[in-house]
């Protein structure tokens, strides 16, 4: 009898270690699982802050601004249009064939 009741006893601990440890695992991967939804929000509002910065920086205002004052161009007039003909194109291209 004093056999029997060792093994259960033997039997109760190990039940008691592994339903502790398989707590501590539950616990763990709920705060990973918390901590990625976290990461997966702040990535989340970054895409949608980083979007509205896109859509800020590409309006036709802000480039021709960029434009006009970082690459100096200007509106295109009649004044400074320059127009080739077929005749002077094809006459100023050379032939490199080897």
């Amino acid at each position: 009898m004093t056999r029997l009741s060792i093994f259960l006893l033997l039997a109760v601990l190990a039940s008691a270690l592994v339903l502790v440890h398989s707590q501590y695992e539950t616990r763990r991967m709920f705060m990973a699982l918390e901590s990625a939804r976290k990461e997966a929000k702040r990535l989340e509002i970054d895409h949608d802050r980083l979007q509205v910065e896109r859509r800020a920086q590409a309006t036709p205002l802000r480039v021709e601004q960029i434009a006009r004052q970082q690459l100096q161009m200007r509106p295109a007039s009649p004044a400074i249009t320059q127009y080739v003909s077929a005749k002077e194109a094809a006459g100023s291209v050379k032939d490199v064939r080897p």
